[in-house]
Parts: C-alpha cells; structure tokens; sequence
C-alpha cells in the first residue's frame, strides 16, 4: 500500500509529525491548517505542499491521516476519516464521549485508529518495564508519582493563553493525566477505583484546574498517589516505587534510576535522547514520537499486530472523568470498563 498522507493541524504537534515522517522515510505528504501562516512555515521548512482549505486537500485523496490539531477539534477529523475509510493516527484525545462514539462508528468498517502513547516509548519507561518483569524489588506495593510542568514554559515561542492548554477544558493539567496514565497502566494494570481531587490553586492568568490529585488503585492491588501540575518551576517529573524487597527512584529528565534493596544504592543511567530544538521544561525526546508514528505504520503494513487503539485510550479518559467526578463528589469513584 502506498502511503499519501495529510496531517491536520500544523501548530507544534503537526510540524513535529511532518518532522517524524521525513525521519522515517515518508516523502508522500501533504499538511493542513486553516492559518495561512502556519501553512506556509510548513512549506518553507519541510518543503511541502499545503492547503487552509480542507475541500482543496481532499482532492489530492491521501489516505491516511495524521490529525494533530488541538485536542477539542479532533472529532470533525475522525468523523471525516470514518466516514471516507482513511485509516487514522490521533494525538492524545482528551473527551471520552468523542472516543466513545468513534469506536462505535469504526465498527465494521476497515479503518484502523491508533491514539497516540509516546510514553510507552520512552527509553525510561522500556527500562523500568525490564526491572519490573524481572522483579528487581518483588511485589509492588506502592508508587508515589508526581510532575510539574510550567505552563508558560510549554511553547516558549508563543503566548500560553493562545493555545489549548489554557482553555478549561483541555487545560494543561487535565491533558498531562492520561499521558501519565499511559504509561503506569502498561507497567503495572489497569485501575479500578479513583479519589481525586482537582482545583486552581496558583495565581496563573487562566481559567484552568491548575492540579490533578488521585489516589488510584490498581486491579493488582497497586496503590498510586499522583500529582501534577502546571506551575511548578523548574519543571520535574520524579517517580518512587516501594516493593517488597526495596524501591526504585526514578528522575525522568536525567534518566537516572536508582535502585535500594536495603543495604547501599545502585545507580542506573538511562540516555536520554534530544528534545527539539526550542521545547523546555518536560518535552520528551523527539525520538519517542517517530517510534510511536513508526509503530502505527508498522500496523498499517501488517509487519506488527501492537497499536494504542482507542479502546485502550478511552480506559485512560475514564480515569479522567473518574477523577474528576470524585473531586466533585467527594466520593471514591469505582471504574466500568
């Protein structure tokens, strides 16, 4: 199969995905935006053909696309490549009714959907999965994770109250849950019940819940505490698993893991490979995003059978909305999968 590929949306996330694609090989691409700006950045930078207006791109007939518009305006992509058969590579949804309802479109059609999962790629996470199969501290009991993103350090190019992290429904925080959620589910199991608490609490110029609270528990009788938020500064994100026979720290911007069973630490270094060039704060490396696209093309090839489907991705956006209706209720929320 011959690939023509559109990818929507050529803010940040576009522009990456048109970057990971002539890494990966892919020379038949196409971009959309309806800011003409945007439109012509691509152009001059990647050296290829793009279109404001979607009728126009559609006319070129690409077959698959990369939607990587802001997340409140995935649905009207999805719904179009459903509708026309166009096998689909998402980034992070965030409304779980939108996925809901597109799984159920998807059904008896040939469209493969894949949602993205960049954590599950990074080299932190692959060797964390290593130890833990290994079981490195025995049983899990306990893990305590927490990151801080400052927003205004998202796109240091640009204003944050322009783009999506600063609307209320697609704030920073909120987006950071399920990319958080991706990972500690494949490590560890899907999650069963949540107490959450969300809220503003900094003096931000947004009208946004500044930090997410849970306390999850997970099927294998795992306990998570979580925190994130979106003005800490610097930026970190630091993890701490407590198991049986020790516990495991892990810093994920310096890739450093040390291990404790007791008697002295063992220190483990983790390469950690470039972020873009511009990015600050907690950005992963951009190799994580051409794995994740590679893998989703890989699919499509039929030289794999593993994709982050949106089956998977709505059980993280039922955590979300599990955590916050908690947080409002002030109740445990118990999870249906």
């Amino acid at each position: 199969m011959k690939f023509k590929i559109l990818v929507i949306g050529l803010g940040s996330m576009g522009k990456r995905r048109i970057r990971n694609l002539l890494k990966l090989g892919y020379k038949n691409i196409l971009g959309f935006d309806l800011r003409e700006d945007r439109c012509l950045e691509s152009e001059k930078e990647y050296g290829i053909t793009t279109f404001s207006n979607f009728s126009q791109a559609m006319k070129q007939l690409p077959n698959i696309f990369i939607i990587s518009t802001p997340p409140h305006l995935h649905e009207e992509y999805i719904n179009y490549a459903i509708k026309n058969n166009i096998s689909f590579f998402s980034e992070l949804n965030l409304f779980s009714n939108v996925v809901k309802k597109s799984i159920k479109k998807i059904n008896h059609t040939s469209v493969i959907a894949c949602s993205s999962s960049t954590m599950r790629f990074h080299p932190v996470v692959k060797k964390l999965k290593n130890l833990l199969d290994k079981k490195t501290i025995g049983d899990i009991f306990l893990i305590n994770h927490q990151v801080g993103h400052y927003l205004p350090n998202w796109h240091p190019w640009e204003d944050y109250h322009n783009f999506f992290v600063s609307r209320k429904d697609t704030g920073g925080a909120k987006e950071l849950v399920p990319v958080e959620l991706n990972w500690l589910t494949y490590l560890f199991s899907d999650i069963e019940s949540v107490v959450g608490n969300v809220t503003k609490i900094s003096n931000l110029d947004v009208d946004i819940d500044d930090i997410y609270q849970a306390i999850l528990n997970f099927k294998n009788n795992i306990s998570c505490s979580l925190t994130i938020d979106v003005f800490s500064k610097p930026s970190f994100k630091e993890t701490k698993i407590i198991g049986e026979k020790g516990i495991i720290l892990i810093n994920f911007q310096t890739g450093e893991i040390k291990i404790n069973k007791g008697k002295k630490w063992k220190i483990i270094h983790v390469k950690i490979n470039k972020v873009a060039k511009g990015y600050l704060g907690l950005t992963p490396p951009e190799k994580l995003y051409e794995e994740e696209l590679n893998s989703f093309f890989k699919f499509l090839k039929k030289k794999n059978n593993t994709i982050f489907t949106l089956q998977n991705e709505l059980k993280l956006l039922r955590v979300l909305d599990g955590i916050e209706k908690s947080s409002k209720s002030c109740k445990r929320i118990e999870l249906k999968y």
